[in-house]
């Protein structure tokens, strides 16, 4: 039983979530932050207020005697000195007269743990009726110091301030309170946050819709890549990607052409080996099946014949089969790179194709320089085009090789004086299984030309061909220039030295 595979999460999905958890958290943080900041701020402001109840206590106006002053005006000069009252009850009845609670503010004055004054302008809330904040006031301010808390009561949480009152003589303790409600005071703050949530949610919503078709518009390339991907096969490499921008995705997908592109040359580069093959062994096979069929066993010379004639096709085989191997090599990686000794290469050569028979071999030029390549490679390539050039030329025809070396790079040429190549088959004689005359005149598998461009391009070089001075063909392997053949920068100084000697 098989078991089914959850769906995975689509790209799009997850980098649009990421995205607005972070603008989320961000959010999430600025808000909070700005709260803590306002709402820290309105306590600070509130206890700010409450402490100054402690320096009102003896600053409350009371009536100024003053002569010629109306009865009942008072002013901020005199001050409230508890000193100048016979008792506690009435120094806290003047003080809750005369200090007004303002909007969101209560105030009482306790005697002896019971709620005795209140405000008789109540601009605020009462307080009076709440035994146990009366009591807690009471408890808090026992010890004679004054207390600044928090309480949640009834009417909301309430930030308060208890000061104790005490009178040498009296025995009554009175304790005067005074409270702010947080709620109400903190109502704007409460108001701007609940707007920015809204905002933020709006942020979000925007964030999400914008960044829905922007992460869908940068990931349709990749869309468009798993489809190209998923479309091709073997037998149809062409689709491509479009190249569009100068993005990475851009850089990815001229990336997956040219890796296309290779594939697509590697697979038509293998058929087209297959088919040379086929079409290289289906003659041998039937010449063999031919002679075999047409054998006559019970003669003894027909037999013969056969068999010579087997042989040799087998042999043609065997060497067909080698140089597709000696092909397959010369294609791949397998270079061992050193410096090269053009003089000494050049001498090589010329002792080795001495002894090809039937022409006279001279060299003619010895280049002075190294460069770098894999000498046994290049001796393989230029033997071959001597072998190429002792074929397809008359017997006792001169055959030249040499070497040279320029700022260019290096020459290394065999020059025949045979029939030459005619310019129109020039593109081709490097194509496996291909010959100028179209057609076989010498013994030969048809691929040695086609190694010899496979090792001259894996030096990064070239190989040409060219008429003869008097009739024949030039083969010339070009090689790059190594680091140290190439130029040094002109500096204006050293010309001006040379000129100035000169």
């Amino acid at each position: 039983m098989t078991r089914s595979s959850s769906r995975p999460i689509p790209a799009r999905v997850r980098i649009l979530a990421a995205i607005l958890a972070v603008a989320c958290v961000g959010l999430a943080i600025v808000g909070s932050v700005t709260f803590v900041v306002q709402r820290e701020r309105v306590i600070a402001e509130i206890d700010h207020r409450l402490d100054a109840q402690v320096e009102g206590l003896l600053t409350v106006a009371k009536p100024d005697e003053t002569p010629g002053a109306d009865d009942g005006a008072t002013t901020a000069t005199t001050v409230l000195d508890i000193s100048e009252y016979d008792s506690v009850e009435d120094y806290l009845h003047d003080a809750v007269a005369r200090l007004v609670p303002a909007r969101n503010e209560a105030s009482v004055a306790i005697v002896d743990g019971a709620a005795r004054y209140k405000p008789a302008t109540l601009s605020g809330f009462d307080i009076s009726d709440d035994a146990d904040f009366i009591e807690r006031a009471v408890a808090e301010t026992s010890t004679g110091k004054t207390k600044i808390g928090t309480a949640v009561t009834d009417e909301g949480s309430l930030r308060y301030i208890a000061i104790p009152i005490a009178m040498e003589g009296d025995p009554q303790a009175g304790v005067y309170v005074r409270a702010v409600n947080l709620g109400a005071e903190l109502e704007a703050v409460s108001a701007a946050m609940a707007t920015y949530v809204i905002a933020a949610i709006a942020v979000l919503v925007a964030i999400g819709i914008v960044g829905w078709f922007v992460t869908g518009r940068l990931l349709s390339p990749l869309r468009h890549m798993r489809e190209t991907a998923d479309s091709i096969s073997i037998s149809d490499l062409s689709p491509r990607l479009p190249e569009q921008g100068n993005d990475d995705i851009s850089d990815l997908s001229r990336t997956m052409n040219s890796m296309l592109d290779r594939l697509e040359g590697s697979v038509d580069v293998q058929r087209q080996l297959l088919d040379d093959v086929r079409h290289e062994l289906k003659t041998p096979i039937t010449i063999v099946r031919g002679h075999l069929e047409l054998m006559d066993p019970d003669d003894a010379g027909d037999a013969a014949s056969a068999r010579e004639i087997g042989i040799a096709e087998l042999d043609r085989l065997a060497r067909l089969v080698e140089d597709i191997d000696q092909l397959a090599a010369a294609e791949g990686d397998s270079y061992l790179m050193s410096e090269v000794d053009l003089g000494a290469l050049t001498a090589r050569v010329g002792e080795l194709v001495a002894v090809i028979p039937g022409h006279a071999w001279r060299v003619e030029a010895l280049a002075d320089g190294v460069v770098q390549g894999d000498q046994d490679r290049l001796l393989q390539a230029w033997l071959q085009l001597a072998d190429n050039a002792a074929k397809y030329t008359p017997p006792g025809s001169p055959i030249e090789i040499g070497s040279s070396l320029a700022p260019d790079g290096a020459r290394l040429w065999v020059r025949d004086h045979g029939p030459g190549i005619p310019p129109a088959a020039r593109h081709r004689i490097f194509r496996r299984f291909d010959r100028a005359q179209g057609k076989r005149v010498v013994g030969g598998s048809g691929l040695g030309l086609a190694i010899v461009d496979a090792i001259t391009k894996g030096h990064g070089g070239s190989c040409t061909v060219a008429d003869t001075e008097g009739g024949g063909a030039t083969f010339t392997i070009h090689l790059p220039p190594t680091a140290a053949q190439l130029p040094a920068p002109v500096r204006v100084g050293d010309v001006l030295q040379r000129e100035a000697t000169a």
